[in-house]
């Protein structure tokens, strides 16, 4: 089967993301049918996000014709989008301090803003590599926080869950940069490097 990248990182980076990005989306699954739907259903509908982003990142790493460069960056980034704002800012946890508060609810307000930016974007030349790490920063510093809260707080059965939920995102994020870092301005991948040894 053809993919669409041929170096070893670039491989690398979609194969972390798919293998950490489905055990972390099982993992979850299974805490909703363990702790029952009526308790934890919003997570069924972001994992349902996760899994489309995943399947999405599949199709397009294995160069599907069914999804072309501006479906995948539209659809990944609304799908990402949306559970941002579902997750962290129209539904967010109760935090351990305000500051903490605060810090997340900011993050996810800029992180909402850049993937905006970037599901806009007709020019691929104006969005830079360093404009597609900064999501995935971003992203992480969100999580980071959020991993902080959880250890402010008294452990008990939802902790190890929460401690999983929290990273499905950024590792999600991870693959779609990862996808598109090697773009070119047209939208094309770029003519792959020489395999490294």
């Amino acid at each position: 089967m053809q993919t669409r990248f041929k170096t070893r990182g670039r491989i690398v980076d979609i194969v972390v993301t798919a293998v950490g990005g489905t055990l972390s989306v099982g993992v979850m699954l299974y805490a909703i049918f363990h702790f029952g739907l009526a308790d934890v259903w919003p997570e069924l509908v972001l994992n349902l996000c996760y899994i489309a982003c995943l399947v999405m990142i599949w199709m397009y790493f294995f160069g599907s014709s069914r999804i072309s460069t501006q479906r995948f960056n539209y659809w990944c980034s609304l799908l990402v989008g949306a559970t941002v704002l579902l997750r962290d800012i129209l539904f967010a946890p109760p935090l351990a301090g305000f500051g903490l508060h605060l810090a997340c609810l900011t993050l996810s307000v800029l992180l909402l803003c850049m993937l905006t930016f970037f599901y806009a974007r007709k020019d691929w030349r104006s969005y830079t590599k360093r404009n597609l790490w900064a999501i995935c920063v971003v992203d992480m510093l969100i999580a980071a926080l959020y991993n902080l809260d959880i250890y402010l707080e008294p452990i008990n059965e939802y902790t190890d869950y929460l401690l999983v939920e929290i990273w499905i995102r950024p590792a999600i994020t991870y693959g779609l940069v990862a996808c598109f870092v090697s773009e070119t301005a047209d939208g094309t991948p770029a003519a792959p490097e020489a395999p490294s040894e």
